[in-house]
C-alpha cells in the first residue's frame, strides 16, 4: 500500500533491447547534504543538479522550518541562505521526513546540539525504522530523545543546550550515523571524533572540507578516524551535484540483462565509497565501461556504457565491499538471477533495517519469479538461471520501498513473462523520472487494474 494514498501498481514486460542515453537525476546523498550544510553556512549557497525527489524536497522544507531560506529558481538551480553553525531556531511544527532515513538521521544530528525540541515523523515505512542507532550517540552530546518503542518515530529530540565533544566508534558501518555525529559536532566545542572500522561513503567529510570546516581523516589501528573541529564558520559554496550512482544502477543493470541492449549513462559520481556495485558487475563479466573519467566538485565522475552481457557469472561479493553498495544489493540480485552460477552476498545485515527488510523482500519476489534464493541473518545467495532464464509472471510486494519496486520492474524488462509491483508510488522519493527515462530507452510499462 502506498504511504500517501491509493496503491499504484505498475508492470513491465520484455519489449526488446534498451538503447540510448539515460540522464539520471542528481545524487540523493549529496543533495541532502548540500541543503543541510548550506543551511549551516553563513550566506548563500547555490546548488545545481539537485535531485528533486520527495526525500530531498522534504529535507529542504525541514531546513526552512529551522530558519534557513531555501529558494528554487526558474533555471532549475536552488539557493540556500544559511543561518550559520548554531543558528537554527526551534521549528513551529513537526518535521515530516517522508520516506527518508538519510534525511531524518542527518537532520537529527544537525539539531542535536541546539537547545530546543524538534519532533520528527515520517511515512509508514520510516516510522517502522530504528532510530536508536542515531539517538544513542547523539545522547553523548547531551541530547535527549523521546520516541515510540524501539526509538521509532514519531520522536522528539531535545537538543543539548551545553553540548560536549564526543569520541564515538560506530558499531556498524553507517554513513548516516557517522554524518549525524559529525553534524552534531559542528555546534559542539573542541574536537568530535568518529571512528569507523569499515569505511562508509565520505560525502559528508568531503563537503565539510569544501565548506571550510577543519576536518581530518587518518587510518590507524582503530580503523578510519575522522576528527572535526567544532564551531567553525562555514562558508557558502557553489555546488554542482553529480548524478546518482544508486539511480544509475537501474538502467545499467537492466541493460546488462536485456538482450541486445546498449545504454550510456553520463556524468555518474564514482566516489570510491559508492562504486562497489559497478566493480562487482565488472568482476561478474559485465560489459560495463567507464568513459571520459574526470573530477567535478571534488568527486570522481565518468560516463557509464553498459551493454547486454550474456557471459556474466556468479561471484562471492567481498563483505568489506558492502558499505560501498548497500543500496544496490536488491538490483544486483536481479542481475545475479540472469547470470550463470551462484552469487553470494555476505555481510549485509544492514539490508534487514532499510526502508524494508530488503533481503526478505527480494528473496520472496525472486522465488515467486522462479529463482532459487537462500538467506541468513546477514547473507543471501542467488542461484542464477542464465540469460533469458527467469520466468517472471508474478506480482510482488514493494513494501513501500523504492529500490525494491525499481529492482523488480527491471526484472520484468528481461524475464519471460511480465512482472508487476503492487505499488510503484514510493519510486518518486528518489527517482521521480524513472518511468519516463526507462520508457525513452525502450522499456514497456503498463498499469494493471485493481
Amino acid at each position: 500500500m502506498s504511504a500517501h494514498g491509493t496503491p499504484a501498481p505498475l508492470q513491465t514486460r520484455n519489449a526488446g533491447p534498451l538503447t540510448g542515453t539515460a540522464e539520471v537525476p542528481g545524487d540523493k546523498s549529496i543533495s541532502h547534504r548540500a541543503l543541510i550544510f548550506g543551511a549551516m553556512a553563513v550566506g548563500e549557497t547555490r546548488i545545481t543538479g539537485l535531485l528533486e525527489g520527495q526525500d530531498v524536497l522534504d529535507t529542504g522544507r525541514a531546513m526552512q522550518a529551522l530558519g534557513a531560506e531555501v529558494v528554487h529558481h526558474e533555471d532549475g538551480s536552488w539557493s540556500v541562505h544559511g543561518v550559520g553553525v548554531g543558528g537554527f531556531s526551534e521549528p513551529d511544527h513537526v518535521i515530516d521526513c517522508g520516506n527518508s532515513g538519510t534525511g531524518v538521521r542527518l537532520i537529527m544530528g544537525a539539531v542535536a546540539t541546539h537547545g530546543f525540541a524538534t519532533t520528527f515523523t515520517g511515512d509508514a515505512s520510516l516510522t517502522s525504522r530504528p532510530m536508536a542507532r542515531v539517538t544513542d550517540p547523539l545522547a553523548l552530546f547531551g541530547a535527549q530523545a523521546f520516541g515510540r518503542t524501539g526509538g521509532r518515530l514519531p520522536l522528539t529530540l531535545i537538543g543539548a543546550s551545553d553540548p560536549v565533544p564526543v569520541r564515538y566508534a560506530t558499531p556498524v558501518p553507517s554513513a548516516q550515523v557517522k554524518s549525524a555525529v559529525l553534524l552534531a559536532g559542528l555546534n559542539a566545542p573542541g574536537e568530535t571524533v568518529v571512528i569507523e572500522r569499515e569505511a562508509t561513503r565520505d560525502h559528508s567529510e568531503r563537503m565539510l572540507a569544501g565548506f571550510g570546516a577543519t576536518i581530518a581523516t587518518e587510518e590507524n589501528g582503530e580503523g578510519r578516524v575522522i576528527t572535526l573541529k567544532g564551531r567553525p564558520e562555514l562558508q557558502p559554496q557553489e555546488i554542482a551535484v553529480p548524478r546518482d550512482p544508486s539511480s544509475a544502477a537501474f538502467p545499467v543493470c537492466a541493460a546488462l540483462i536485456t538482450e541486445g541492449s546498449d545504454v550510456l549513462v553520463p556524468n555518474i559520481g564514482l566516489n570510491p565509497t559508492r562504486a562497489g556495485l559497478f566493480e562487482t558487475l565488472r568482476e561478474m563479466g559485465a560489459d560495463l565501461a567507464y568513459e571520459n573519467p574526470r573530477e567535478e566538485g571534488g568527486e570522481p565522475v565518468a560516463d557509464l556504457h553498459a551493454r547486454f552481457s550474456p557471459e556474466m557469472k556468479g561471484i562471492c561479493v567481498p563483505p568489506e565491499r558492502a558499505a560501498s553498495m548497500i543500496d544496490e544489493y536488491p538490483v544486483l540480485s536481479v542481475v545475479a538471477a540472469f547470470a550463470e552460477g551462484v552469487t553470494d552476498m555476505p555481510g549485509v545485515a544492514e539490508l534487514r533495517v532499510k526502508e524494508s527488510d530488503r533481503i526478505d523482500a527480494m528473496a520472496q519476489g525472486l522465488r515467486a519469479a522462479g529463482v532459487t534464493v537462500d538467506e541468513g541473518d546477514d547473507w543471501w545467495r542467488v542461484h542464477g538461471r542464465g540469460p533469458g532464464g527467469v520466468e517472471g509472471g508474478v506480482t510482488v510486494a514493494a513494501r513501500l520501498d523504492h529500490r525494491i519496486a525499481m529492482s523488480f520492474l527491471c526484472l520484468g524488462m528481461a524475464s519471460i513473462n511480465p512482472v508487476t509491483v503492487d505499488d510503484a508510488s514510493p519510486i518518486s522519493t528518489s527517482f521521480p523520472i524513472f518511468e519516463p527515462l526507462m520508457t525513452s530507452l525502450g522499456a514497456a510499462f503498463s498499469r494493471p487494474e485493481g
